[in-house]
């Protein structure tokens, strides 16, 4: 049985940029989707630039990108996109402007899921992996609105200073870096770790590179805490033609694009 989620539209939209701010070496795209409907914490979209994106030469990139949503904000039709440049594909995102225009495809996956009554929500992310805590904060505020005490916590993880300027996209997180520039002297999942110590009733939902996520589902694990983890893979289809973002679970293999990306930690014996 598949789990709710918000169904994409068949074929790809063109959706303008209205807006593009700049975080340290991270890029927000705000562009406009009024063909689209409005996608759940977690899910993702497969984005291009509307030109000059692969042919002529050899030139990449040759696929679409996957990106998970970092906002939608209620009553209007913007999405919004945290893109770092670390290769052709996100390069050339990086480089799009007001009056540019993505080509996308979505929302795709399966989201975060509430947390049990009684559970307060921690997010853990790191680098670009904050991009899904985003939208999950803004969702679970609403949500919870008349519950102050459950309000979620975010705990942040980057490479470094600049890099930590990331934390500004979340509201009133606790972040660490790497090399101690900003914040806490080292990696996130200490941060997590101290919080499993101090919290009663909590529920984790974190995203962000694998040997991350996979502390945070050992921690969860020994702490016999829930956690919710938005896996990040290359993706080529975004809709589970191809095969290639193929994972392990305890349960056999899925396809992270239609079966995730938000799998349980539970499920998983580690993440790879």
């Amino acid at each position: 049985m598949q789990p709710d989620r918000v169904l994409a539209p068949f074929g790809r939209r063109m959706a303008p940029i209205t807006a593009r701010e700049q975080f340290g070496p991270y890029v927000v795209l705000r562009c406009e989707d009024p063909g689209g409907p409005r996608p759940q914490a977690g899910q993702f979209y497969m984005l291009q630039a509307a030109r000059r994106w692969g042919g002529g030469d050899g030139e990449r990139p040759f696929l679409p990108r996957a990106f998970s949503v970092l906002r939608a904000p209620p009553h209007t039709d913007d999405l919004h996109f945290l893109v770092e440049d670390v290769g052709p594909g996100t390069r050339r995102l990086c480089e799009l402007q007001p009056r540019d225009a993505l080509l996308l495809l979505g929302p795709l996956g399966v989201g975060f899921r509430r947390p049990a009554v009684g559970r307060r929500a921690i997010l853990v992310g790191g680098g670009v992996g904050i991009a899904p805590l985003a939208i999950w904060q803004d969702e679970l505020a609403t949500i919870l609105h008349d519950q102050p005490s459950a309000s979620p916590l975010a705990l942040l993880g980057f490479r470094d200073h600049d890099h930590a300027r990331g934390s500004a996209i979340l509201s009133d997180p606790l972040f660490a870096t790497d090399d101690g520039s900003s914040g806490h002297h080292g990696f996130v999942t200490e941060l997590l770790a101290d919080q499993l110590a101090l919290e009663g009733a909590v529920e984790v939902y974190a995203c962000g590179p694998p040997g991350m996520l996979e502390t945070v589902r050992a921690l969860c694990e020994a702490h016999d805490v829930p956690a919710q983890l938005a896996l990040e893979s290359g993706m080529a289809c975004g809709f589970g033609a191809c095969f290639g973002c193929v994972v392990a679970t305890r349960h056999g293999y899925v396809r992270l694009c239609v079966d995730g990306p938000v799998l349980d930690a539970a499920e998983l014996e580690q993440v790879a």
